[in-house]
Parts: C-alpha cells; structure tokens; sequence
C-alpha cells in the first residue's frame, strides 16, 4: 500500500512539473498581436497643450476685494443652459470641489453648477484647481 502511494505521489509530481513546463512554453511562444492595441492608449506623461487664457480685469468697485469680483461684484453666476455666461467662463462642480480653466483637458465635460469670473474667487468658495 505504502509503494502504491509513492508511486502515486511521484507520478503527480512529475505530471505537475511536465504541466507547468508545457504551459510556460506556450506563453513563451504565444504570438504576439501585430499593429496598434484596438481603443486609444492615454499618455500619461506630456498632458495635452492648452492656449494660455487671457482674463479681462474686472472694475473697480468700491465694495472690499475679497467680496467683489466679476463685472457685477458678484463672485459667481448660475450657468445658462449648461454653460457659463460671458463673463464667468471658469466652470465649479458642487461635488468634486473642483473648478475647471478653459483650455483645460476636462473643460468641455464639465457640467457648470457655479460659473466663477477670476481663479481667486472658485478658490475663496473652497474649490481647487483642476489638476490638468
């Protein structure tokens, strides 16, 4: 009984190792997909050029500067049909806490819930600039 059991171990020990030989020279010569990967790779490492965006100055008002921004005084405005009005063209998302600069790599996605004038003022309310 005891010989039967060697026996048998040896042979699965062998049977294994054939196995995992077999499978790892498969792999080895498997051919390899010839032309460009179906769906467009993102590269990561150079992020897509932007045109730097000009800002117009805002007037003088008579109200303190932290408050007072935009060509109204007022530091935001409600989008207009999913847009941000003249004026207002940096677009805050409420959920993410971020705001988005025209010319960035996510603008044209962004759903607008609050339009800001200037940087300064998204960033006064507690958002952050996007990271690209």
């Amino acid at each position: 009984m005891i010989t039967m059991l060697r026996r048998l171990f040896w042979l699965a020990l062998i049977g294994g190792a054939g196995y995992a030989g077999w499978t790892a020279w498969q792999r080895h010569n498997a051919p390899t997909p010839a032309g460009p990967p179906e769906w467009p790779l993102l590269d990561s490492t150079s992020p897509p050029k932007a045109a730097p965006v000009a800002f117009a100055e805002t007037p003088d008002t008579d109200a303190d500067e932290s408050t007072a921004s935009g060509s109204d005084g007022v530091p935001w405005v409600e989008p207009l049909d999913g847009g941000c009005p003249d004026g207002y063209p940096i677009k805050a998302n409420n959920n993410s806490g971020i705001f988005h600069m025209p010319g960035g790599r996510f603008y044209d996605r962004t759903a607008a819930e609050r339009c800001y004038a200037r940087p300064e003022d998204a960033e006064a309310d507690g958002y952050r600039a996007a990271k690209s």
